[in-house]
């Protein structure tokens, strides 16, 4: 099975972009199928949180993917002529905002406090996947984005949200909630910090599973990426659990589901037309059994030849207003597809 892997150095902590010797590509069908062995990168589905919260959802039956590695070499950043047009979208703004307005009823009557809506957006790609990678990349570098090219499937990410880490018995998670174009619209938003507060605290419920002195080391710190600005919080524990245990524990990541998370999960398979794919799920690298990095699967792609689709959310609590969370939608577009305003 001929694969071509990409991965941004964030990974393992330096910057730029490495190309991946792959040496075997398994297409498993379970999480209980993973190994801690290493090196190694992994993807894991949304779809696979049946396997951890015992709830079914949209499938498109995609497999756990572990790719065995050997070295990386340095890989230059090239500019691209790959084009993007654009062929319909899951939920149109309008079907958004009344979505929208379903998850405060839910929240109005105590089902949910909080809950991730995400909208689907359908391309047809022109030109070299690689290259729509590079442009990807080149328009908001982030520190987890890779790029996987397998057997006619395509998997791109340029997620900036850590999952999972592991350092030894140190186990942390970097959940990212609030997002703006500017600094100063997240740091006076009491919605965009009880969001992150809410998300954090499910963090930190989902790792006492697996871990002991689990506790939140930073709160509603600010991140600047060349398109947006992003509130994360970091939550830490210790553990002598491996890869599938705190998988089993904490997936799907708390930041794209809800609060509670398994009626947030319910809630969301009702409302979305469409199956997330890998979109919401986790992928990274796992060098051994107590060093790994995975991401959360947010500003991703994923398709076959040259169908694509891409997806971005919205967290919404009570006192989100509508249009602001269509604007949101827009911001995290604009890094994949700079003209977002023609697509919803």
């Amino acid at each position: 099975m001929r694969a071509r892997l990409v991965l941004s150095g964030g990974f393992w902590g330096e910057e730029g972009l490495y190309e991946a010797e792959v040496k075997e590509v398994k297409l498993l069908e379970s999480l209980d199928e993973l190994s801690d062995g290493g090196p190694a990168f992994v993807a894991v589905p949304y779809e696979r949180l049946s396997e951890t919260l015992g709830v079914k959802v949209k499938s498109e039956r995609l497999p756990v993917l572990r790719l065995a590695l050997g070295g990386y070499e340095p890989l230059t950043l090239k500019t691209g002529k790959a084009a993007l047009e654009p062929e319909g979208v899951s939920l149109t703004g309008e079907a958004f905002l009344e979505r929208i307005g379903r998850v405060k009823g839910f929240i109005e009557r105590g089902e949910v406090y909080q809950l991730n809506l995400t909208n689907r957006f359908y391309f047809t790609l022109k030109g070299s996947p690689l290259e729509l990678f590079f442009s990807y990349y080149g328009r908001q570098p982030v520190p987890y984005a890779f790029f996987l090219e397998l057997d006619g499937l395509l998997l791109v990410s340029g997620s900036m949200e850590l999952f999972l880490g592991k350092r030894g018995k140190r186990v942390f998670s970097k959940p990212l909630k609030g997002t703006a174009a500017r600094p100063e619209e997240l740091l006076r938003s009491e919605k965009e910090r009880a969001e992150n507060l809410m998300i954090t605290d499910m963090m930190r419920n989902d790792l006492s599973r697996a871990c002991r002195r689990v506790r939140a080391e930073e709160l509603f710190k600010l991140e600047r990426y060349r398109t947006l600005w992003q509130m994360y919080s970091l939550v830490s524990g210790e553990t002598e659990a491996g890869l599938k245990e705190l998988l089993k524990a904490t997936f799907p990541p708390a930041s794209v589901t809800g609060a509670p998370k398994k009626r947030a999960v319910e809630i969301i398979d009702e409302l979305e037309p469409h199956a997330r794919g890998y979109y919401c799920g986790t992928a990274g690298l796992v060098l051994d059994p107590e060093r790994f990095t995975l991401s959360v699967l947010i500003r991703t792609a994923y398709g076959r030849g040259e169908r694509l689709s891409y997806f971005a959310g919205c967290g919404i609590v009570w006192d989100s207003v509508p249009e602001r969370e269509l604007e949101e939608l827009r911001l995290k577009l604009k890094a994949f597809y700079p003209e977002a305003e023609r697509l919803i």
